[in-house]
């Protein structure tokens, strides 16, 4: 069984966000009668189904229905957000995903101020902005997590854009007043909600620059993959722009597309710490 399954429910995302390596493909929502079909495929092949690869699945109005969906077909469904939206789907609260990873990263990234303000209910002023992003996250964040599902607070911005993470930290102890509980990654700031620090993701150029082979190891095909909305198949969540497509899972079936020729070269090579593609 193959761990995680980054399945792109959508491509579409409401922020512009500078870390982003975005992506040029067609943009596209994908319908339940295909969400079905691709479920259908990976059932009984795939522990964690993230709803995620690029775009903003809080954009889908099914969310909550795939998740449901999702839980009844055997998988852990796991959704990764910019937030900006979470005010506007409790309906996701009674869903019960197991994890929902939110990326406060994602206010300060973002090149576009009046997209967040577009993005936050009630605001007037940018100053406000944050203030506003921040309690919408935390009030959703509570009912959630007393559902039972996990809450990851992540900001993955060490080197970058941090300016604001004092404030950050400072409008969550409004909220989730201290003590909180050190962790190895960040804080548990109370029952399931978890505040988590890394670096600014780097994502890989498509065109990557030639690596010493002790560097070079990659858990795609090994307990990852990746499917774009398209129902492209690609090795891992990295693979934004679908520049190596093995398969597609509406048309074949998962097993032929890990069995292909392609597919065993990348797994091989990826084992002996070489890069062929």
């Amino acid at each position: 069984m193959i761990q995680r399954c980054y399945l792109e429910i959508t491509n579409i995302c409401n922020l512009d966000c500078a870390f982003c390596a975005k992506t040029k493909r067609t943009k596209a929502l994908m319908s339940g009668e295909q969400f079905e079909q691709l479920t259908d495929k990976l059932q009984g092949k795939i522990q964690f189904l993230y709803f995620h690869l690029m775009g903003e699945p809080c954009l889908h109005p099914q969310l909550a229905d795939f998740i449901a969906r999702a839980k009844e077909k055997g998988f852990t469904p796991v959704i990764t957000t910019n937030g900006t939206r979470l005010s506007q789907r409790q309906d996701l609260i009674a869903a019960k995903a197991y994890k929902i990873q939110i990326s406060l990263h994602a206010h300060e990234g973002n090149l576009d101020e009046k997209i967040l303000m577009q993005n936050t209910d009630n605001v007037s002023s940018e100053n406000a902005a944050l203030d506003n992003y921040i309690e919408q996250v935390v009030c959703f964040a509570k009912a959630a997590a007393q559902q039972g599902t996990l809450i990851i607070l992540r900001l993955w911005n060490q080197g970058g854009y941090e300016s604001l993470n004092d404030k950050i930290l400072q409008l969550l102890a409004q909220q989730l007043p201290q003590p909180w509980t050190e962790r190895h990654d960040g804080w548990k700031l109370c029952e399931n909600i978890y505040l988590e620090y890394d670096r600014i993701f780097q994502w890989p150029a498509s065109e990557r620059e030639a690596l010493p082979d002790p560097q070079f190891f990659c858990y795609a095909l090994r307990n990852q993959i990746g499917i774009l909305v398209d129902g492209s198949v690609v090795p891992c969540c990295l693979d934004h722009e679908g520049d190596i497509v093995l398969g597609n899972l509406f048309e074949q079936e998962l097993e032929d597309i890990l069995a292909s020729s392609r597919a065993r070269a990348l797994y091989e090579a990826f084992s002996q710490h070489r890069a062929v593609e």
